[in-house]
């Protein structure tokens, strides 16, 4: 879309920076993985965050789609379960106190890039888009009705952190924060739903970016014919092949291997970088985090897309004049009528966008010079 609207410029300007975004995201769930499972089984923090990315990292390749949507649902409904009995825990115990007026909401501006962050799981939209076959309709409910939970979520964990602030130290991570509450049991179900939501963000950020390096890797080589043998599979990997006559066939690991070789690759240049990185850089999640949500997300998805849309305006109207067409009857055509009804809209996105990126180079460039 950015090469459509804004030129060679415009897509290489998005690779970068979505090649940029997948890496910090991926690093940052390697490294949090990591001191998650040292909290809960006090091993050590790179080797545990190692085995748990290559864990899921052997699930997508190996499994393929299928088996790891399954995988992903019964993480999710555990999660879920972990969720409601730490709030019931929270509620029974007394954590529940609201905003009692001392909240410091100065430090709001900081948390920003952490609360962009969230949105991450909107890269997994090529993958669904394919996985629900292209049905417009199924594919608005699962993003609408999908986005519902993390909001929900997301909105009951800040209610409950913020209601236990009065009875603990300040410290930054929530999770840290309710790991810190003497009740039984509540830490371990904190770090496991914690466990939990780094695996199923990095389920969707690993397959969304691998299918992305497959499509680039195919565009680099130039062979479109065989793009869609190589990309990322909707079905199951080791589905047995019959003979004409009936019979299966063996597992053939040369053609298996030659089919997917290029997913194995492409998956490697994601995962390879990520777990240097994340092994080799102290803290790396709170760097990566910050990168991740206060520039490439906050680019990629709230700066570029209005001027997208302002190019395409601009081409429609232009077109318009030069026809000398009614404006509403060349709109009705082309979807100008559409952005041009959500103007204010995506110029408010984009300068607002634009205003977080440029508060983030002032705190950055501040601690380099306090």
């Amino acid at each position: 879309m950015a090469q459509e609207t804004l030129g060679v410029w415009g897509g290489n300007l998005v690779t970068v920076n979505y090649l940029f975004l997948g890496y910090t995201t991926m690093v940052a769930y390697s490294s949090k993985s990591g001191l998650i499972i040292h909290n809960l089984i006090n091993l050590p923090s790179t080797v545990s965050g190692f085995f748990f990315t290559v864990f899921f990292t052997i699930l997508i390749s190996v499994g393929g789609t299928r088996i790891t949507d399954n995988v992903n649902q019964w993480l999710t409904t555990t999660m879920i379960g972990i969720l409601l009995a730490i709030e019931v825990s929270v509620v029974l115990y007394g954590g529940w106190t609201g905003l009692d007026g001392s909240s410091n909401w100065g430090n709001i501006p900081a948390t920003i890039p952490v609360i962009i962050f969230s949105l991450v799981y909107h890269d997994l939209l090529p993958v669904i888009c394919a996985y629900l076959d292209g049905d417009l309709a199924r594919i608005r409910a699962s993003f609408i009705i999908g986005s519902f939970v993390p909001l929900f979520t997301l909105l009951i964990w800040d209610a409950v952190t913020l209601g236990l602030s009065a009875h603990a130290d300040l410290v930054i991570d929530p999770v840290e924060l309710l790991t810190r509450v003497q009740w039984s049991g509540i830490s371990v179900m904190v770090e496991t739903f914690s466990l939990l939501a780094v695996g199923t963000s990095l389920i969707g950020t690993l397959l969304g970016f691998s299918q992305f390096c497959v499509e680039q890797l195919n565009n680099f080589a130039k062979n479109s014919t065989s793009s869609s043998a190589q990309t990322l599979k909707l079905e199951e990997n080791f589905e047995p092949r019959v003979s004409r006559n009936g019979q299966r066939k063996l597992f053939d690991p040369k053609k298996w291997w030659r089919t997917n070789k290029l997913g194995f690759t492409a998956t490697t240049l994601v995962v390879a970088p990520s777990l240097f990185i994340s092994t080799t850089v102290p803290d790396a999640f709170s760097a990566a985090t910050d990168i991740a949500g206060g520039y490439c997300m906050t680019t990629l998805y709230g700066v570029l897309p209005p001027v997208m849309a302002w190019v395409m305006h601009t081409r429609s109207s232009n077109k318009a004049i030069v026809n000398n067409i009614d404006q509403n009857n060349e709109a009705g055509s082309d979807g100008s009528v559409s952005l041009l009804s959500m103007k204010p809209a995506w110029i408010g996105v984009g300068l607002i966008s634009g205003g977080i990126v440029i508060d983030q180079i002032l705190e950055d460039l501040s601690k380099l010079h306090p």
